[in-house]
């Protein structure tokens, strides 16, 4: 048949994407109001307790079916592959990293709260999670190169690029005018306002104990990748 390769785990991890989308922009559009109901640390907590479980799901079940449905192509016994992929992919966590900055605050140890930045990768682009989405989707689709995978990356890409107006849109809500003007010397799409000369490259906002972090987890994750691959094999659903 035609579309044999369109196995029902296409649809199901749209489905589980559009669940986690739903749940982790939902509780971030109802953060102002939940925090004055229960509370930041409370509303962090229920937050995680939300979207962790979801996120764990959608990656098992990606892991576990990442090569279901047509094979586009097959480039992994090409050697400059292999290390290309490893490179965008510590890329990607370069960009996904700053949002676990202040660990306190993520853990509700201290006070979370909603911070407008203009320093750091933020000078390079407003929404560095969604660019590090992008090329984590990118290295991963030319790894696997199958329907299943490019049709996660879309999905994935398309929560994103949803998380850019919707992140912009409660900061504006926030902040009014201040959020205006640091949109004015920032670029969603990476050093875009550098190149317009709205913006400016400051190298010693990257020398912090965070990134040097950084560079440990991406080794970690290479050494443990295998393991990984294991361990996610083994639940099977």
């Amino acid at each position: 048949m035609l579309f044999a390769w369109l196995t029902p785990s296409h649809f199901a991890i749209l489905g589980l994407l559009l669940g986690f989308a739903i749940a982790h922009s939902g509780l971030a559009a109802l953060r102002p109001w939940g925090e004055k109901q229960i509370g930041p640390r409370a509303y962090r907590i229920l937050f995680a307790l939300v979207s962790l479980p979801l996120a764990v799901v959608t990656i098992l079940y990606f892991f576990n079916h990442r090569y279901d449905g047509l094979q586009l192509w097959q480039v992994q016994d090409i050697p400059a592959v292999q290390p290309l992929v490893w490179v965008l992919s510590a890329v990607s966590f370069l960009f996904l990293y700053p949002a676990t900055f202040n660990l306190l605050e993520i853990a509700a140890i201290e006070k979370p709260q909603v911070h407008l930045y203009e320093t750091g990768i933020i000078r390079i682009t407003r929404h560095p999670q969604m660019v590090g989405q992008v090329i984590w989707c990118i290295a991963h689709t030319l790894w696997i190169g199958t329907t299943f995978t490019a049709v996660t990356s879309i999905g994935l890409i398309l929560h994103h690029l949803f998380g850019v107006w919707h992140g912009d849109y409660r900061l504006q809500s926030r902040y009014g005018e201040a959020f205006e003007a640091v949109k004015a010397r920032t670029s969603v799409i990476p050093f875009l306002a550098m190149l317009q000369g709205r913006q400016t490259f400051v190298w010693r906002e990257f020398i912090r104990p965070a990134y040097l972090g950084l560079g440990v987890f991406v080794l970690l994750l290479w050494w443990a990748h295998p393991l990984l691959m294991r361990v996610t094999a083994s639940v099977r659903f």
